[in-house]
């Protein structure tokens, strides 16, 4: 076995053990705590402690075996979203907002040259949703918490990503026809297989007619939780394996 495989299967079964122990650590206590704490790890003691305790054990291993390719995920999205979180701290506030305005300033120049009235509007349109949406995606990831960054940060950063397009699609035909048509199909296929529960997909469908701005309600409410996976599973990526700068300050706290 090569020393990059080698150091690959070390780092492996120090997240899988990590992963584990914050499985063992739900139900008991002192499981993710550093070895050289002076309490060390809490241990069973009477065997009805002992049985708890193992079937736990047991029971958590296949999970973390199922989990473990979501941390993979949650890695690859941390490394990405840190890159973008770096740049933005970079800008600045004014930067991350500047910036948007400048790259649809340019759009919507070429838009006011080259294409109709109805098609310089929907750049204009989308121009606007981008850029808000980036600047409060900016702006709650710098309130501080992991809650208000998962919870209203990602959410915003993923509509800066897809509500713009939609947007321009509800003031252009020529970008409606490249862009309605599949969010449509997406919408039959999302009340057939994930909402058909409890007959919300049948609710929904005599509630609401998917048209006009119903279209950006829908990419607004398919954003929303998808930042709120990433989110989760950059949270979980950072139980498993925390930054330096995070695992020097919880060794310092056990010290």
């Amino acid at each position: 076995m090569s020393a990059a495989s080698g150091a690959l299967v070390t780092a492996i079964r120090v997240d899988l053990r990590r992963l584990h122990d914050g499985w063992m650590g739900l139900v008991f206590p002192r499981q993710l705590i550093a070895s050289h704490n002076v309490l060390g790890r809490w241990r069973p003691n009477t065997p009805r402690d002992r049985v708890l305790f193992w079937s736990w054990f047991v029971l958590g291993a296949p999970l973390v075996g199922l989990l473990y390719p979501f941390v993979l995920l949650g890695f690859a999205t941390r490394f990405y979203a840190g890159k973008i979180d770096n740049t933005a701290a970079r800008l600045g506030l004014l930067g991350v907002i500047i910036v948007p305005i400048i790259v649809w300033g340019a759009l919507s120049a070429v838009a006011f040259i080259r294409l109709s009235a109805e098609g310089f509007v929907a750049v204009v349109a989308a121009a606007v949703v981008a850029t808000a949406s980036a600047g409060l995606a900016y702006g709650f990831a710098r309130v501080g918490g992991r809650g208000t960054t998962v919870l209203l940060a990602y959410p915003f950063a993923m509509n800066a990503i897809f509500l713009p397009p939609v947007v321009a699609a509800l003031y252009s035909p020529v970008v409606a026809r490249m862009v309605l048509p599949g969010s449509y199909q997406l919408a039959i296929w999302i009340l057939d297989n994930m909402l058909h529960v409890y007959g919300i997909n049948e609710f929904l469908r005599a509630q609401y007619t998917l048209e006009g701005a119903a279209y950006a309600a829908m990419w607004f409410g398919i954003a929303v939780p998808i930042g709120w996976l990433l989110g989760a599973l950059v949270t979980l990526a950072n139980v498993v394996r925390p930054k330096r700068s995070q695992s020097n300050r919880r060794d310092m706290a056990a010290d």
